[in-house]
């Protein structure tokens, strides 16, 4: 696993503005009352804070030149800074910024510390202007001859990327699956309520495991925590504490009623249950997820789901001409759900993957 790359890394250092940035007025220029072809695929920016800038798009403008992309564009009375792959074309007052190391990933770094700088300017006696605007200070980290650190920004900035996508997926997967019910794809299926005591064969609470007793180690600790599938950490202990694996935690409080499956082995805080049926696959353990986690809404923080009411709530499941709870169903439904997830995944990677082969890096 790559080290976690955090800001505390790397020397800072101010530099000026204008010292280590090419900053110049846009070199298009039209006015928007002049452009001719409303509707075509050049972008057209403005001041405006939506949409990156972009106001519309238009046809190639004859002998006009464009502006060149992979720069910063800045509005500088409206305090807007947005990066620019494309080439664009764009009116009065929009100032670009240029640098031959600058990629879409440490552009995105800097924006954020131009934005510190702009936002000094006002419609006073300190008025932004292009000259005032090369004389600002900008905070960077930097290697260690003292030169802005190019690489660690863009990494930094793709780690950022990997967490934002990671999250996004997990959220996109919950409404796949809640789409999917909605749509009735389950409606042929009857559906019954079971006691957790009829479908769990064990529920067990986790053991306290006070914060100053946690032995260094790479044991998961799971706890009640609503984000990393409830792990709050790692430990080595194995004396005094409950270990799980191929089950349900449940959190009884904090993030009350977050469920993830753990396959491998975990530490388990006081504030988790583990719920685990013998001979259920993940994709069966997946699709009871979001039904546990239902739970969210019935308790809280100061409402605990202690032992004795685990053991009266119901859970609503997929069911055989029998009235056994259908586990081959749900397992196969699950596995559709994992398909069609990760196609569109595929789907939205392929031409980042594609890039990164041509350009022979990450």
């Amino acid at each position: 696993m790559s080290k976690e790359l955090k800001l505390t890394d790397r020397e800072w250092k101010e530099f000026v503005f204008g010292d280590v940035f090419d900053i110049q007025a846009t070199s298009s220029g039209i006015d928007k009352k002049r452009l001719f072809g409303g509707v075509g695929d050049v972008p057209y920016l403005t001041r405006t804070d939506n949409n990156n800038g972009i106001d519309g798009f238009v046809e190639p403008q004859g002998t006009s030149s464009l502006d060149e992309g992979n720069v910063i564009t800045i509005g500088l009375d409206t305090q807007t800074v947005f990066y620019q792959e494309s080439s664009f074309y764009t009116g009065q007052n929009i100032q670009v910024v240029r640098h031959k190391k600058l990629d879409k990933y440490n552009a995105l770094f800097i924006i954020r510390t131009i934005k510190i700088l702009v936002q000094k300017f006002s419609w006073g006696s300190y008025g932004a202007t292009l000259t005032r605007l090369r004389r600002g200070k900008l905070f960077l980290p930097i290697q260690s001859e003292g030169t802005p650190d190019w690489a660690f920004m863009s990494a930094f900035m793709k780690q950022e990327e990997e967490h934002l996508i990671t999250a996004a997926r997990k959220k996109l997967e919950e409404q796949l699956l809640e789409d999917i019910i909605i749509l009735g794809a389950l409606e042929d299926r009857e559906w019954r309520e079971f006691y957790f005591s009829d479908i769990f064969t064990s529920i067990r609470r986790g053991k306290r495991l006070k914060k100053d007793d946690h032995l260094q180690g790479e044991v998961p600790y799971v706890s009640s925590t609503a984000g990393n599938n409830g792990v709050d950490g790692f430990v080595g202990n194995t004396e005094g504490v409950r270990i799980f694996r191929d089950c349900i935690s449940l959190a009884n409080s904090g993030s009350v009623g977050s469920a993830f499956f753990q396959l491998y082995d975990f530490v388990a805080s006081d504030h988790v249950t583990s719920l685990k049926k013998e001979g259920l696959n993940r994709y069966a353990y997946l699709f009871l997820l979001p039904i546990i986690s239902r739970l969210s809404e019935k308790y809280s923080f100061n409402r605990e789901i202690n032992d004795a009411r685990i053991s009266r709530e119901r859970l609503l499941l997929p069911v055989q001409s029998d009235g056994a709870p259908d586990w081959a169903f749900m397992s196969a439904f699950m596995q559709r759900v994992e398909q069609e997830t990760l196609s569109k995944a595929l789907q939205f990677f392929k031409p980042k993957c594609k890039k990164m082969q041509i350009g022979g890096g990450g």
